[in-house]
């Protein structure tokens, strides 16, 4: 990492103006993705997040796919504005990244452990989680920008089946990315003496 972990981590922002530009190779991206992947944690080692990088026209057929599925949905005299946000804070970056998580993994540690029965899909969210922040933090370490979208479940059916994907894999965020054209305005900040306590007895 060009910066320390905490630097990254503070510069981590939502970009949402972003360009069809990146500053890495697609080889260093899914490198970046695969190092998340290997070292993130999971509950009981499940390992159950699937991570799938789309550039090029894959990446644009995603936001066509969520676009085409919104204008079903989205009454006609609106839509515009949200063709425009998809158009202009999505589909306008280098790539997107897709996660999810393999429910037949937790199904089956459901079984194996039924004591914890309903954790188990708790625990595979909060290591998506996890898996999400790893990658953006180093994006953003390589001087790119990403944004967490969540259009998920209304698009679910339709990724699987244009990517030969498993049934199983829930889809839980998609990650649009790149080359950043504008800084983040002022995100405040709550007092962290409301968030942060401290007991010694």
């Amino acid at each position: 990492m060009t910066k320390s972990f905490k630097e990254a981590l503070k510069a981590r922002r939502t970009f949402y103006r972003i360009q069809n530009k990146s500053t890495l190779s697609d080889k260093e991206i899914r490198d970046l993705i695969c190092f998340a992947v290997e070292f993130v944690p999971s509950a009981f080692n499940s390992q159950t997040t699937r991570v799938v990088l789309l550039t090029g026209k894959a990446h644009e057929k995603l936001w066509n796919i969520v676009k085409n599925v919104l204008r079903k949905r989205v009454p006609a005299e609106v839509f515009g504005k949200t063709e425009e946000k998809i158009d202009g804070c999505f589909a306008c970056g280098y790539g997107t990244i897709l996660y999810f998580e393999d429910m037949a993994i937790v199904r089956s540690l459901q079984e194996s452990f039924p004591t914890y029965k309903d954790n188990f899909p708790i625990w595979a969210e909060q290591t998506d989680a996890m898996h999400q922040l790893a990658v953006w933090t180093m994006l953003e370490d390589a001087g790119m920008g990403a944004s967490l979208q969540h259009y998920n479940p209304l698009i679910d059916d339709e990724v699987r089946k244009v990517w030969n994907l498993s049934d199983d894999w829930k889809l839980i965020a998609q990650m649009p990315f790149g080359v950043p054209v504008a800084q983040p305005g002022f995100k405040e900040v709550k007092s962290l003496d409301e968030r942060v306590f401290e007991f010694t007895d």
